[in-house]
């Protein structure tokens, strides 16, 4: 649940406030749960619609924590290594890391309904079913607003990868 909040509102203290909110809310409303759908489904939508609901307030820019940033140091005053894998080179980190912050970024640049379903279906791997359940919509309605989403996020992501397909060519 948190992980939904998380990508909806891309700061992980909002997401867990969401997720806080969104079991308060489920709490107060167990009673009206009916069983047409699983609790998980059920909570998840909760989840979704705090998340939601935080964005629509959000009035400034998401804050970003420094402290992954800075450097840690140990008891003894040495800096501390953060232990890393580099299998993959860095240069092709950073390229998967700058697409990924793009992909991202294009996701929220979205209207709200596209971006929901992009983030329930392709990120967070809900089969259509779950996803229509976790929105209350039908099948069909989760599979044209995927398709316009997707459509909708390839417009915006084609300028700059068609840029960078052509830096190479020089």
């Amino acid at each position: 649940m948190f992980s939904v909040a998380k990508r909806m509102l891309r700061n992980e203290d909002d997401a867990g406030d969401a997720v806080q909110d969104a079991f308060l809310s489920a709490f107060r409303a167990i009673e009206r749960f009916e069983g047409g759908s699983q609790l998980g489904t059920w909570l998840h939508r909760i989840v979704v619609n705090a998340a939601l609901m935080k964005l629509r307030t959000r009035r400034r820019k998401p804050e970003e924590p420094l402290d992954p940033l800075l450097p840690r140091f140990l008891d003894d005053g040495h800096m501390q290594e953060p232990a890393r894998s580099w299998a993959v080179p860095g240069d092709q980190a950073i390229e998967r890391r700058e697409l990924r912050d793009l992909v991202f970024d294009r996701i929220a640049a979205l209207p709200e309904t596209y971006r929901t379903i992009l983030l329930l279906r392709d990120v967070e791997g809900l089969d259509t079913d779950e996803t229509a359940a976790a929105l209350s919509i039908s099948t069909g309605a989760v599979k044209t607003r995927l398709h316009r989403a997707r459509q909708a996020l390839r417009g915006l992501l084609e300028p700059h990868l068609a840029a960078s397909d052509g830096e190479g060519d020089a």
